[in-house]
């Protein structure tokens, strides 16, 4: 529960704190870092110079006499309080005997798969021997850019001191100064920003489990040199361990809160047409959301959410205030099993790493003819459950039983999936009020503009079950696909429940059968996430 309170608060906070002020306080959160293309060819870091004891200075100083790359100096700050504004950024550079090239430079990501804006002044670079002298470079950021990283490079031979380097928001009257400019970039399309967004959650763990992989070695060392003891050595990887998995929870619910704020803006309708005209006629495209009602009488609404195509007004009037509506649903979220006997804390499986998917089509019929309070929701959906076990384990069937085992060798994952096609059957009560025509002559009925919850269940057949296996034998990568029943139920039935306003909710379900058909002990999938319903 603590997670879902975490993430709710934080996909708030995005909501509220979305625009920002046109003038920001820079504040940078990172230290500088310090990289080199060829090892050993730069001294980087703060100068040792005494004449500048009082400032804080860095250098970058060639040790060999031939260099083909380039040293480097930077730091990456979050996009976020710069989107949509010019940036400029200002220092001081001094060099002396720079053979090729030096410059300030800064670049605008959209995380690591495009460079939005992009200026290391090279074609105005710093070279021979100058003194102190300030440089400017500008770029605009676009509204989706995630990231921005900048400072001060050599390329080549010779020395170069920097100092007093500052990043600030500039009116949009000044020119860019870079080869790729941020007002040029296009957006990009909503695949590929939920694709990065799911890239980013991936490399967030892979980053941490090898930082935390690390830790472990280095105390484990420390332990054969007999500087801690044993058991000095297991609060210290207990607590390392503690700490990569908070931080995983923590990077990986603000990337989830950016996928929700990303999902929110497509169903709000946020695809249409700039020369929008309720009295003329053309095409306005919604990727889902509650739209307005006034399209205008002859305009042909899409709504690739919700599945449907509205020709003029009074057809959308007409057809959103029927009895019964279709919605297309979407659900997400964090699976794991119920154990007899045991709690959700000492489970087998992993907390974030274990998932569900689901979606399909649903029906939404109000159940009184003049109130809009009840109404019955029922469809099919397709549900994925997604189990990562612990402690480098994996399913292994034993005749009519199926067991965790422990993997032999190293697994760089496992993942039980098992998916199944299900008929949902929900009781909803829907607070959103009727509304009157504007000369109070027709009343209509809109579902999902306000508060809502639904109870009820599911029940369903199972289509397969897959287990995939990943690690790494004699240096080569393998990914095992093994397909099969795994002695998993035929079956399955269960209590679902979800609450939320306007087409958002809070989701749980609970399967009643237990996941395997004559394991010993009951076993039963748990699922709690967030849902869309899109009209």
């Amino acid at each position: 529960m603590n997670k879902v309170i975490l993430y709710i608060v934080i996909l708030l906070f995005s909501f509220i704190t979305k625009t920002v002020a046109q003038t920001v306080a820079i504040k940078d959160s990172v230290s500088w870092s310090f990289k080199q293309n060829e090892s050993q060819s730069y001294e980087i870091g703060p100068t040792k110079d005494q004449i500048y004891s009082n400032q804080e200075v860095y250098t970058i100083k060639s040790i060999k006499s031939k260099i083909e790359r380039f040293g480097n100096i930077m730091k990456t700050v979050d996009a976020n309080p710069y989107q949509g504004k010019t940036v400029k950024m200002t220092g001081y550079v001094k060099s002396e005997n720079v053979k090729s090239w030096a410059g300030m430079w800064m670049r605008v990501d959209f995380y690591s798969s495009k460079e939005l804006a992009f200026d290391n002044m090279q074609q105005r670079g710093i070279k021979g021997t100058t003194d102190w002298t300030k440089y400017e470079v500008v770029l605009f950021v676009p509204e989706f850019a995630t990231s921005i990283s900048y400072g001060v490079l050599l390329a080549g031979t010779g020395q170069i001191w920097m100092k007093d380097i500052s990043l600030e928001v500039v009116s949009d009257t000044v020119a860019e100064t870079g080869t790729i400019k941020g007002r040029n970039q296009k957006s990009p399309s909503f695949e590929d920003r939920a694709n990065e967004i799911s890239n980013q959650i991936e490399e967030i763990t892979t980053k941490e489990k090898e930082a935390l992989k690390k830790e472990v070695e280095e105390i484990d060392a420390q332990i054969i040199a007999g500087e801690i003891s044993a058991e000095t050595g297991k609060q210290l990887k207990t607590k390392a361990a503690s700490e990569r998995a908070n931080n995983i929870e923590t990077k990986v619910a603000v990337e989830e809160a950016k996928l929700a704020q990303l999902v929110k803006d497509k169903v709000d309708g946020k695809l249409s047409d700039a020369n929008d005209s309720s009295k003329r006629g053309g095409t306005t495209i919604y990727l889902g959301g509650n739209s307005k009602d006034s399209i205008g009488k002859n305009r042909t609404e899409i709504n690739i959410g919700g599945m449907k195509i509205y020709k003029g007004e009074e057809d959308k009037m007409e057809r959103k205030s029927r009895r019964t509506t279709s919605q297309f649903v979407f659900a997400m979220g964090i699976n794991n099993v119920i154990t007899e006997g045991e709690n959700l804390e000492n489970s087998d499986f992993r907390v974030l790493g274990s998932h569900f998917y689901e979606w399909g089509m649903t029906l939404n019929s109000r159940i009184l003819k003049n109130n809009n309070l009840l109404h019955a929701k029922y469809g099919l959906s397709l549900q994925y459950n997604n189990l990562r076990p612990t402690d480098n384990r994996y399913f292994e069937t034993n005749g009519n039983q199926t067991d965790l085992v422990v993997a032999t060798n190293h697994l760089n994952d496992s993942r039980f999936r098992s998916v199944y096609l299900t008929a949902p059957v929900h009781l909803e009560f829907d607070f959103t009020p009727k509304k009157l025509s504007a000369d109070g002559t027709k009343t209509s009925f809109r579902i999902h503009q306000s508060f809502r919850l639904g109870v009820g269940g599911y029940a369903g057949v199972r289509l397969k079950s897959k287990q995939i296996i990943k690690y790494e034998l004699d240096d080569l990568k393998i990914k095992d696909k093994q397909k099969g029943d795994f002695n998993v139920s035929d079956f399955n039935y269960g209590l679902s429940a979800y609450v939320g306003y306007g087409q958002t909710s809070l989701y749980v379900k609970y399967d009643l059968n237990s996941m395997f058909k004559n394991n010993n002990i009951e076993q039963n999938n748990v699922s709690l996430g967030i849902r869309f319903d899109f009209n």
